[in-house]
């Protein structure tokens, strides 16, 4: 018999998000998205708060420890959205602040290369290949943009 996760409806609880993006030769911007550890699905780095650190520094440490970039963090969020992670044995619902990270170098290697792939894309091509419903409608609001 199969053990359901259970799913806590409390209130969201916070999480800080990259979105790393760079201007390629051809004049169009693209975003850096990696994948999940455990499941392979395509998304932007993201975690947890970290105390003393502000909000889009946290986020440029994620960029740089799950997709191995470096560059200059707005200190704005520039988009929010809300999604269900999954935990040992439960669910949480998290809201993640994301915040625009301008990549200026990206590094041959970084913590969790050996955990997760990187990959440039179109904001319209990343939009299709995320799972996530709401970083969905974010990234595809971008390519509209």
């Amino acid at each position: 018999m199969v053990k359901k996760a259970k799913r806590s409806v409390a209130k969201p609880l916070a999480q800080v998000g990259a979105l790393p993006v760079r201007q390629h030769d051809d004049g169009q911007y693209r975003i850096l998205l990696v994948t999940t550890r455990t499941t392979g699905r395509w998304t932007i780095p993201k975690g947890w708060p970290i105390k003393g650190r502000k909000a889009h520094e946290a986020a440029a440490q994620e960029a740089m420890e799950e997709a191995g970039v470096s560059g200059t963090a707005r200190k704005r969020a520039v988009a929010q959205y809300l999604y269900w992670k999954r935990m040992d044995d439960h669910f949480v619902l998290c809201r993640v602040k994301i915040y625009t990270i301008l990549v200026t170098t990206e590094h041959d290697a970084w913590p969790e290369q050996l955990e997760r792939r990187r990959f440039w894309f179109l904001p319209a091509d990343a939009a299709d290949i995320v799972e996530e419903p709401g970083l969905k409608k974010v990234l595809a609001s971008l390519s509209t943009s």
